[in-house]
């Protein structure tokens, strides 16, 4: 005898062994009682079925929905069993932090690469070249969050690295620091995309940085917690 008639004879004795018993109770136990057992039934003749037909006991968990009633008061309620967890997360995405080469007021050809911040109504179209040599690619963050800022309250996405990127942060922040302007900024890339461009005046230690936009004010709440939220690996 294999395991699922096994199951099946044990379902249908506890239904039939329910079923007697709801002779004898009265109102929503009896109730709950029946719903137990019919349930119960159901789902070992299913299983049987598909074990016959060589589906496997995985696809009849995922068919088969566990019942579970309290005897008392208390009405009859489903249990959804939820996936391990962390099972289908999406991984959080990653910046790299890289030191800029040049920075032209015109938009990149597409032949020349480079990271095109388009026009505004104050500001013009900029085309900022990077590098990877001596910059950090694909970093994970600690902690990234939008907030918006003490001085002027706009938005802005303020990262906070791990430990071990904080001193490899500082030293990159602290070589761009004395090099004349373009090449004293350090690009702020997720996806592809340039979100910040600032100047690094020192060697930043603490190990955070706020991504302000392009051009400061650039961000909108939505974006802003749309970025954070796509960077922080706790989300």
């Amino acid at each position: 005898m294999n395991d699922s008639t096994e199951e099946l004879l044990h379902e249908t004795l506890l239904h039939d062994t329910l079923h007697t018993h709801v002779r004898e109770c009265d109102g929503d136990v009896g109730a709950h009682l029946v719903g137990l057992a019919d349930g119960a039934l159901r789902v070992a003749r299913r299983r049987q079925r598909l074990t016959r037909a060589g589906v496997g006991v995985a696809l009849a968990a995922a068919v088969a929905t566990a019942w579970v009633a309290v005897a008392d008061d208390d009405p009859l309620r489903a249990h959804v069993v939820q996936p391990a967890e962390g099972r289908g997360a999406t991984k959080a995405a990653t910046i790299s932090l890289l030191p800029v080469t040049s920075a032209t007021e015109r938009a990149c050809t597409p032949a020349g690469g480079g990271y095109t911040v388009h026009r505004t109504e104050t500001h013009p179209a900029m085309c900022i070249h990077a590098s990877s040599a001596g910059g950090m690619s694909d970093v994970r963050v600690s902690v990234a969050k939008a907030e918006k800022g003490s001085v002027d309250g706009s938005w802005q996405v303020e990262v906070t690295l791990t430990p071990a990127d904080r001193t490899r942060f500082a030293t990159l922040t602290g070589s761009l620091a004395s090099a004349p302007a373009p090449r004293n900024q350090f690009a702020i890339v997720v996806d592809g995309k340039l979100w910040d461009a600032p100047i690094a005046a020192h060697s930043i230690t603490v190990g955070r940085v706020e991504i302000v936009g392009a051009y400061d004010g650039d961000l909108t709440s939505a974006m802003a917690h749309d970025l954070a939220q796509r960077l922080d690996p706790g989300r």
